[in-house]
């Protein structure tokens, strides 16, 4: 077969898939608007192997004379180039697709979508499993080794488990992160996890899916074809935005209350991460790895050995007896709003702003100018937040005593500047910036490891 890769990126998804499909025998050409040299490290990892590349460009004619496209997720449906392909009755497929069929068993899957934090509870199941899952017991009489299953983890958390799948075994558990772009996909195989589990639900990806309605219906997939033997795990206040037979399983739906001021406080003494929303994740992933046969107690003391994941809530460095936190995979303004609500009233010092994807900024910009003590925004989004919370701000209200000063900067290092200059002991300076970063940056960790690198530089 000749198969097109419409978009090998930079987080190795498209390079999973064409690894897999060479391996498979398919002749395969890689074809991204992005010239060479911003695809360089993808590019790397091809090196050597039999595959035409077509970079900087797309040309109809690929689309329409090959026996397979497989797409990027997050390219719409109604791309010029994938209606080619339809038009001439080509298939088309994305990573994540043929992933969950080549997987030796479904019963043996968890996958996790929400607004916010599926990345960060995708990796803590991941890390609990792979400390606490239960060793399998012999049968009586059997003197052969049994060994504890693998765990694979994969899905929009970055990479590929295609061109491993000759490695994961029938009972082995696969844990995938899915976006609501992989679940639009997934609807048309009819597929679900047996493990289903859901964050938080909120607006976002307008731009994409054209409404909250089409949002949640392709979020809903997580659900959709799932059996009488499946689970799902989902806190109790999202549940009126989804469809789910409860009392078919009364046994196998984990849902819980928002967590106690109590709760949170055990549970600072229990994981590393702050903030009441890493005390929620941490709760979703326990209620999901008891489904899969850990005990919730083992859970937990697995969970104290997890480090985080760059780029979300991320400790950077201290100085001054100020705190530098870099959470630029905050890309909605619900994230941001539990970002600043993770530290003390009247001590956040927050970088806001980026690329515009639909999001309604204004209730965050009032929130932040309420609660922080400096706001100082960059981006494309920039002026509507800096005037909304200029707006809040002049309101008062602070806690403490507090008034948050708003600074325009545009770009990032700048912000970095204003926000280090107005950081006092015992503040906290947080990138959380509730949007993309496409208007400055090629992805969230470039942005990341940009204001890393000037905090860096500021404290020396």
């Amino acid at each position: 077969m000749r198969v097109v890769v419409m978009g090998l990126g930079r987080f190795g998804g498209g390079v999973g898939v064409a690894r897999y499909l060479v391996k498979q025998g398919a002749d395969v050409l890689v074809t991204d608007l992005l010239e060479a040299d911003k695809l360089a490290d993808s590019l790397a990892q091809l090196d050597g192997l039999p595959i035409e590349y077509r970079l900087g460009e797309h040309n109809v004619s690929d689309f329409t004379t090959c026996d397979m496209v497989i797409a990027n997720p997050a390219i719409k449906p109604g791309n010029r180039f994938l209606r080619a392909a339809q038009a001439a009755g080509i298939p088309i497929t994305s990573e994540i697709r043929l992933l969950v069929k080549a997987l030796p068993s479904r019963l043996r899957t968890i996958g996790v979508t929400g607004t916010a934090g599926k990345s960060t509870v995708t990796a803590m199941i991941g890390h609990i499993l792979n400390l606490a899952l239960p060793q399998p017991s012999a049968t009586p009489g059997d003197r052969s080794t049994t060994t504890r299953p693998k765990v694979w983890v994969g899905g929009n958390l970055g990479g590929s488990l295609l061109d491993k799948i000759d490695n994961i075994g029938p009972d082995d558990w696969v844990v995938l992160e899915l976006s609501s772009f992989m679940l639009h996909g997934l609807r048309e195989d009819h597929w679900s996890p047996h493990i289903a589990v859901v964050t938080n639900i909120s607006p976002n990806h307008l731009d994409w899916h054209g409404s909250f309605d089409a949002y949640l219906a392709d979020k809903q997939v997580i659900f959709d074809y799932q059996k009488d033997v499946d689970c799902a795990v989902l806190p109790g206040w999202q549940r009126q935005h989804f469809q789910l037979d409860a009392d078919r399983w009364p046994d196998r739906v984990f849902d819980f209350d928002e967590p106690t001021e109590d709760r949170v406080r055990a549970a600072d003494m229990m994981i590393r991460l702050p903030g009441r929303h890493n005390v929620l994740n941490a709760e979703i992933a326990t209620g999901a790895c008891s489904f899969a046969g850990v005990d919730p107690k083992a859970s937990k003391s697995a969970l104290a050995d997890f480090p985080g994941l760059p780029h979300r809530l991320q400790f950077v460095l201290e100085h001054n007896d100020v705190r530098y936190f870099n959470d630029s995979k905050c890309t909605t303004p619900e994230a941001a709003k539990l970002a600043i609500e993770s530290f003390e009233p009247g001590t956040v010092h927050i970088i806001l702003g980026g690329y515009d994807k639909g999001s309604d900024l204004q209730p965050l910009a009032g929130f932040a100018a309420q609660r922080c003590a400096g706001l100082y925004t960059i981006g494309a989004t920039g002026d509507v937040i800096a005037a909304t919370a200029k707006d809040a701000s002049a309101g008062g209200g602070l806690s403490k005593g507090a008034k948050a000063s708003v600074v325009r900067c545009g770009e990032l290092e700048a912000a970095v500047r204003q926000a280090v200059q107005c950081a006092r002991p015992g503040h906290v300076v947080l990138l959380s910036p509730a949007c993309a970063s496409w208007d400055q940056f090629d992805h969230y960790e470039q942005r990341g490891e940009r204001f890393i690198e000037w905090v860096k530089q500021a404290a020396e």
